[in-house]
């Protein structure tokens, strides 16, 4: 047996095998249990299992380890779809029931409320995705140089490792039109000038849009969300859960609406999907992103609606309230950053300008948490949180926080 190079060998020596049962889900979907009082993490369980693992990292606090056996099964315990699951990494809860996912993730919200930002607060049930398998319009499938076989996986990093690729011919959580062109683009990018083997590696894009099976990143492609159609480069970031984006997109346009409110504000707003959505409901609206393509393209959207009462301009979002024709007590705002959250300068400015209604979309709940965190201290308050399932059978959440300060 071979050991991993500098294994510490506290407290369990390379590839002990242990029971225990698994007290919790953590947010990074691995179950949590302990072994005589210490932590052990494993993936591809659930809570109240008793389960035989095999140890393999021991980190100063808590000790990781592969699932050897599930010896007393949960009831929520299901057979994966997927006979890639547990191998290839993409996915961390197939073998859990859709409506138990769905408490999982709620409860993993509310922990880091807690956890992040010292928040005890009620978090609403994740409302479900309509779908729960081939939901997903974009899949990036990674491949490396040939090995000395001559074999050249396509697919996702296998489960735990960082450079192993696990081949994937066909993705269940991606849509039908996506796997139907799987086969002969697979094929295609194992070519080089289409005729001899490709010797390195690379990263596919492959998209399911209104036009059809997108590969070229730098192609403008389309979405219909709700009324609006959404032009935005197929390469760049656009929601890829087409079926639950309508009930995100509403229920952000709800949360905003506040009495004597006439006036929104979009911070990171990419190809205007929230801004535009909104049009309706206010008089003026300001969206801002450091993307200049991206603002573009929103300007284009805007102009397709025939939307005057929208307008886009490109910059960093720290700087977003400068040049504003309205103030922040009939304004309402919307924040969607990205996974790292909101930097200091722009939460500052965000209290400097004091809007009404805030609406905190994020991928990232313990980001999200951390930000909540100040602008509660600063006044507003914590009307209510609402995560969104965007991708079954993943550990990811979308969770969107609404703060309101009279």
């Amino acid at each position: 047996m071979k050991i991993t190079k500098n294994f510490n060998t506290y407290p369990f020596e390379y590839h002990s095998v242990i029971e225990l049962q698994i007290d919790f889900i953590a947010n990074l979907g691995l179950g949590v249990g302990r072994y005589n009082n210490w932590v052990v993490m494993v993936p591809f369980v659930l809570v109240g299992e008793i389960v035989k693992v095999r140890i393999y990292k021991n980190h100063t606090n808590y000790s990781e380890a592969d699932l050897l056996e599930v010896i007393k099964p949960s009831s929520y315990r299901v057979f994966p779809k997927c006979t890639l699951f547990s191998k290839c990494g993409g996915c961390q809860y197939q073998h859990i029931t859709y409506s138990e996912q769905l408490k999982i993730k709620t409860k993993q919200v509310q922990d880091l409320l807690m956890k992040n930002g010292s928040i005890n607060h009620d978090v609403l049930i994740a409302k479900p995705s309509p779908k729960v398998y081939g939901y997903r319009t974009k899949i990036t499938p990674h491949y490396q140089r040939p090995n000395k076989d001559g074999q050249q996986p396509i697919g996702f990093l296998a489960h735990g490792r960082r450079y192993d690729i696990i081949d994937v011919q066909n993705c269940p959580i991606a849509t039908d039109a996506i796997n139907n062109e799987l086969p002969s683009i697979r094929a295609k990018a194992r070519l080089e000038g289409g005729k001899k083997r490709r010797k390195r590696g690379g990263t596919l894009l492959i998209r399911d849009t209104l036009e059809g099976i997108a590969t070229n990143p730098k192609d403008i492609v389309s979405e219909k969300v709700g009324p609006y159609t959404f032009q935005f480069k197929a390469g760049e970031f656009f929601q890829n859960n087409a079926s639950i984006v309508s009930d995100l997109v509403d229920y952000v346009k709800e949360a905003v609406l506040v009495d004597s409110v006439d006036y929104l504000v979009d911070a990171y707003c990419g190809v205007g999907l929230f801004a535009l959505s909104c049009s309706d409901l206010f008089k003026a609206i300001v969206g801002i992103e450091i993307s200049e393509p991206a603002i573009q393209l929103a300007n284009a959207n805007a102009c397709i609606h025939n939307l005057s009462n929208v307008r886009f301009k490109i910059g960093k979002a720290e700087y977003i309230f400068q040049d504003l024709e309205f103030p922040g007590f009939s304004s309402s705002l919307i924040i969607d950053p990205p996974r790292k959250g909101c930097d200091l300068a722009f939460i500052d400015q965000v209290l400097d300008f004091s809007p009404r209604r805030i609406v905190y979309v994020s991928c990232d709940p313990s980001t999200q948490a951390r930000d909540l965190r100040l602008f509660i201290d600063a006044g507003y308050n914590l009307i209510e949180v609402q995560p969104f399932d965007l991708f079954p059978h993943t550990r990811h959440i979308e969770s969107v926080a609404v703060l309101h300060k009279d």
